[in-house]
Formats: structure tokens, C-alpha cells, sequence
């Protein structure tokens, strides 16, 4: 989810200008996701594995990644079908990846897999670069008409904007009414932003009372419930139509009532979780359709963000869209309305029987729950921005990864496994990687840092060795040399050929060290200054997303009520606290 305050009509401009030709993606110059060497992995995944083990299970786990990397051995061997794999596939991890850590997934979609970021034309996007390395952008064309679609054992996802007859259409929900809106005229010309507002307008006069029944709660259950009750949906031959156009459409625009301004210190909390599940049964979680690839959400408030499902794409070519779609709302719209008369925009409906209505029902309990159980924090750090790290020849994302690690320790008296997010953009059909954290250098800093008996100057010393081991891990992964997806290919590898799962993977090591209790990310979006947040990956942890700017930093934190551990307000009260304290020791004040 992405949040932001934007002003009126911008939303309005970019639609009457967004382009139903998505060009295919041309990748030719973004070289194949290599397959790291397996020596190398093995190393990298012992080195993570020190800060957070005893001595005595660590030399255990290592006579078990010895054995597996032994020359002839069944990591050679997995290492062979995997370098196969590739040699065969655009990508040998990413199609892998999608299925197991996505579309496997049975959990619900709000809060755990949906991410918000709150706060074209027919020619296409930019070139991206990242390093002076082109980004593939294979993924931009299926952002647009593309849903999710829920099955008994896992979901797919279906993409429609490569079809013969392109939809021409986007689906607006207001007070739980879904309504196609056509955005080209019948001549094949686009509508204009005075066009699109009319017609806004309209579907505002035809939506001023609540529809009874909130279809969109349905697909806030559980995958496999949902699953069964999309099926029992689909019986009837209205109810296809109506989902078929909520499917198909272009994207969702959803409009929503206000938010309750308690006090300013919660209202930016408020947006963060309005925009990610809605606000509840009572607010706005109706007007939410959550297998859609991409929900743009506007508050009669002014507020606005932009809700997507990450089984198309992760964070960073959205992020990238916003911030194309910001830059072109500001130009203006000098292009004169046709003198062409528009139908009125076409009320979707549906057909309700007692077993539906019984499945709306018992998502709208189910929804409630999740969301009471999900703490969001968002705060705005004003004291200083990725500037200060700058100054002192610091990466402003590790400075910030460490600072996590040191305030998580502060609270909890341990460190824990945590990731943030790498993209593989600039491989062909990539998608993340994780760098992983704490780092031995993290753990030695942090044991250090509240140490009185350590001078300052030794704390600065610390603090740069972690910030740069940190650095090290970034730069691997983004080279395609990160540790996580290879460790996963090698198991899924296993799986492939018939194998038993190898002990490598059955180790209590293991489990503990893809238990992410800190789920971290970096807003991947340098002209837009939003919040991005996201649901935690296990019961008892955080996911903390953050979006340096020169002088403030954006933070979303969020944790689970159920978990009597984790607490998201005390996780964000020292988090402040320890960005303050290191801004002390670099530059401490007369």
C-alpha cells in the first residue's frame, strides 16, 4: 500500500490519460538471473547463521552444510539441476518463487499480502536504471487487467491486457456499488480528464446509499474459504458478468468516506490501515476487491493511496508507476472534450441467495478480526533524513537497517532474523532477494552501543564496520548473488526430482533463520514522499517500511495484538529514541 495526500482532480487527470496499448517489454539488454555458486551460498548462509546461534548448534549446523556441499555430494548435484533450470527457463527462481511464497499461500489477502503506498500515456515508461544497469520491464504491461484468482490448493493469476480486444475499462466502487467506467469513447479515442469527471460524477449521483450486502468482503477470507464461496458466486449468470468486469478492468478505483480524525498524532495510522484492509466492516473494507492487481483508493478527505497485490509484482515497479503517474497529472489537460454523448457508467449487480449472503456474513466476522488484530504505527522523523548518513560517506538504507536491528535488541533483549528486500529487476524476469540481517558486525555494534565502558570513538567504529557489512550483503544480492532464493531453488529443486527434502532444510537452523521476525523494506521511490506499509510474515513480528528523504524519514511499522511480545507503538518510541542516539554519537553536541 502507498499513501499520500494528493490534490483534487489529480486522480481524475491520470485516468482520462492512461493507455490501454501496453507495448510488450523489451529485455534483450538485461542479462540472465545467474545461479550463485553453491560454495559461495553455503558460506554466505553460516555467516547469518553466527549472530543467532549458540556455539554448540552452530558447529552442529555446520557439519550438515559441510555435508551437503561436500564435492559429489546432493548439494553438487541440486546445484547441477538448478544450473539446467536456468539454461532452459527466462528465469529459474522467479516462476518458483511466485507459486510458493504467493499463490501457495492460503493465509488472506489483507494485511499479509497486500502491501499499500499511501501518501501513460501510449508512449512508454523510461528506461529504469539502477546502478547504470538496465531494469527489466516485463512487468509494467501486467500490472493493468490482471486479477487474482482463488483455487482449492493455490490461485493464479489471470491476465487479460494481452487479449486480442484489450478492456477498455476501469471498475469504481463507492458505499460497496461496483461500476464499469469505460475510458475510451467509441470512436477509439481517449476520454478527457473533463470527460472522466462527468462521468465520475454520475456514478457519485447513483451511489449515495449503501448497498446492503459488500460483495468485495468475500475476497478478504481465507483462500481456500473464498475459493468455495467464488465458486458458489459464479452459479449465476449475473454474478459472472459482474465479476468477469471487476476482473478485467483496467484497475479499481475505489472512493471512499472519510476517515475518522481521532487526533492528528493516529491520523496518518488511520490513512495507512484505511488504504491496506479498508478500515472494517463498518468503514471501507466493502468497497475493496482484493485479488485486484491494483486498487487506486481516494478519501473524500483529500487522501489517497494505491492498494496492489504482489503476486504480479512486488514494490518497486509499482512505487515506479506512482511516481510516473504523479509527474504526469501535473501537467495539465489542454485537450477539448468530443462532442459525443456518453452512456451512463453501468452499475454492476449481483445476485444474492442465502448461501452467499451466508459467506458475506461470516467474512465480514473474519475481516473484523484480522483487522482489530493488526497495530499500525506510522510516524514521520523529522530530526534528520539520509543526508546525515551521507555526510559521514554512509548508505542511508544500511544506516537505517542497522538502527532497526539496535532498537528490536533494545526491546526485546535479543536480535532476531530479519530481511529486506533486494529487487533482481536487472535480470531478466527477476523479481526480490533478501539481504539478511543482523551481521556478526551488527551484533558486535550492538552489544557495544549501550555499553558505558566503550568509548564513543569505538562505538564509531563499530557502527561503520555494520553499516558496510550491511552494505556487502546489499551488493551481492543486487548482483544476483543473495543466498535466500538459492536456498530455496536447491529445496524446491530436491522436490522436483523426487527427492526427500534434505537435511540442510529439516534443520531447526533453518527454521530459525527463515522465521523473519523482522520484515523490512525500503519505500522504492525517490519522488514521491509517501509511506508504504505492509503486514508482518509471522505472528510474533514487525514489518517496518521506511522512505529516506533529505531531511525526515517516513516510518510504518505494524505488529499483531495477539502476540503479547510485539507492540508497535514501543517498537516506533525506541526506534526514535535510537535514530536520536546515533545522531548523537556521529555529531555530538557541544
Amino acid at each position: 500500500m502507498i499513501f499520500r495526500n494528493i490534490h483534487s482532480g489529480t486522480c481524475r487527470a491520470w485516468l482520462s490519460r492512461v493507455s490501454l496499448r501496453q507495448e510488450l517489454c523489451f529485455f534483450s539488454s538485461v542479462p540472465p538471473q545467474p545461479v550463485p555458486p553453491l560454495a559461495q551460498t553455503l558460506q554466505g548462509y553460516l555467516r547469518a547463521l553466527e549472530p543467532l546461534l549458540p556455539l554448540e548448534e552452530l558447529s552442529h549446523t555446520r557439519r550438515i552444510v559441510h555435508d551437503f556441499g561436500r564435492p559429489a555430494g546432493l548439494g553438487t548435484q541440486l546445484q547441477e539441476g538448478l544450473e539446467k533450470r536456468a539454461r532452459l527457463n527466462k528465469n529459474w527462481i522467479s516462476d518458483w518463487w511466485v507459486q510458493r511464497a504467493y499463490l501457495e499461500s492460503r493465509q488472506p489477502l489483507p494485511v499479509l499480502n497486500l502491501w499499500n503506498i499511501f501518501g501513460a500515456d501510449h508512449g512508454q515508461l523510461p528506461v529504469e536504471f539502477m546502478r547504470r544497469k538496465p531494469l527489466c520491464k516485463e512487468l509494467y504491461p501486467l500490472l493493468f487487467s490482471s486479477c487474482r484468482i482463488p483455487g482449492p490448493k493455490h490461485d493464479y493469476i489471470a491476465h487479460y491486457g494481452r487479449s486480442r480486444r484489450s478492456p477498455t475499462h476501469i471498475t469504481v466502487v463507492r458505499n460497496y456499488q461496483f461500476f464499469q467506467l469505460e475510458v475510451y469513447n467509441s470512436d477509439g479515442s481517449r476520454m478527457t480528464e473533463s470527460q472522466i469527471h462527468g462521468q465520475l460524477l454520475r456514478i457519485r449521483s447513483q451511489s449515495w446509499k449503501t448497498d446492503k450486502e459488500p460483495m468485495g468482503i468475500l475476497t478478504s477470507e481465507h483462500r481456500h474459504t473464498w475459493g468455495e464461496a467464488y465458486n458458489r458466486l459464479l452459479r449465476d449468470k449475473l454474478n459472472q458478468e459482474s465479476v468477469r468486469m471487476i476482473e478485467t478492468g483496467l484497475f479499481s478505483l475505489c472512493l471512499d468516506s472519510p476517515v475518522m480524525r481521532i487526533s492528528d498524532e493516529k491520523y496518518a495510522s488511520r490513512k495507512a490501515a484505511q488504504v491496506l484492509h479498508g478500515g472494517g466492516t463498518f468503514s471501507n473494507s466493502g468497497n475493496r476487491w482484493f485479488d485486484k492487481t491494483l486498487q487506486f483508493v481516494v478519501g473524500e478527505d483529500g487522501s489517497w493511496g494505491l492498494l496492489y497485490e504482489q503476486a504480479t509484482a512486488e514494490g518497486p515497479p509499482v512505487a515506479t508507476l506512482l511516481d510516473h503517474v504523479i509527474e504526469y497529472c501535473e501537467k495539465p489537460d489542454t485537450k477539448r472534450a468530443p462532442l459525443l454523448p456518453l452512456p451512463m457508467p453501468k452499475k454492476l449487480y449481483f445476485h444474492i441467495d442465502r448461501e452467499i449472503k451466508r459467506d458475506i456474513e461470516h467474512a465480514k466476522q473474519n475481516l473484523d478480526i484480522l483487522i482489530n488484530d493488526l497495530d499500525v504505527n506510522v510516524f514521520n522523523f523529522k530530526k534528520f533524513g539520509k543526508n546525515l548518513p551521507k555526510q559521514h560517506q554512509m548508505s542511508p538504507n544500511s544506516f537505517i537497517q542497522v538502527a532497526l536491528q539496535l532498537a528490536y535488541y533494545r526491546v526485546h533483549s535479543e536480535v532476531c532474523s530479519a530481511c529486506d528486500i533486494a529487487t533482481q529487476r536487472m535480470f531478466r524476469g527477476g523479481r526480490t532477494e533478501y539481504i539478511r540481517s543482523p551481521t556478526k558486525q551488527g551484533l558486535q555494534f550492538i552489544l557495544a552501543f549501550d555499553n558505558p565502558s566503550v568509548s564513543r570513538e569505538a562505538k564509531q567504529e563499530l557502527f561503520r564496520e555494520a553499516v558496510d557489512a550491511y552494505s556487502a550483503l546489499t551488493e551481492a544480492a543486487l548482483n544476483g548473488h543473495g543466498i535466500d532464493r538459492h536456498l530455496l531453488g536447491l529445496k524446491l529443486q530436491a522436490i522436483e526430482e523426487g527427492m526427500s527434502i534434505p537435511k540442510i532444510f529439516m534443520d531447526t537452523a533453518y527454521g530459525l533463520a527463515t522465521h523473519f521476525k523482522l520484515r523490512t523494506g525500503q519505500m522504492p521511490a525517490n519522488n514521491t514522499d509517501s509511506v508504504m506499509c505492509f503486514g508482518p510474515l509471522v505472528p510474533d513480528g514487525y514489518a517496518v517500511c521506511y522512505n529516506p528523504q533529505a531531511d525526515h524519514i517516513h516510518f510504518s511499522i505494524t505488529a499483531f495484538n495477539c502476540c503479547e511480545d510485539t507492540n508497535a507503538e514501543r517498537l516506533a518510541r525506541t526506534l526514535r529514541d535510537t535514530m536520536c542516539h546515533l545522531q548523537e554519537m556521529l555529531q555530538p553536541t557541544v
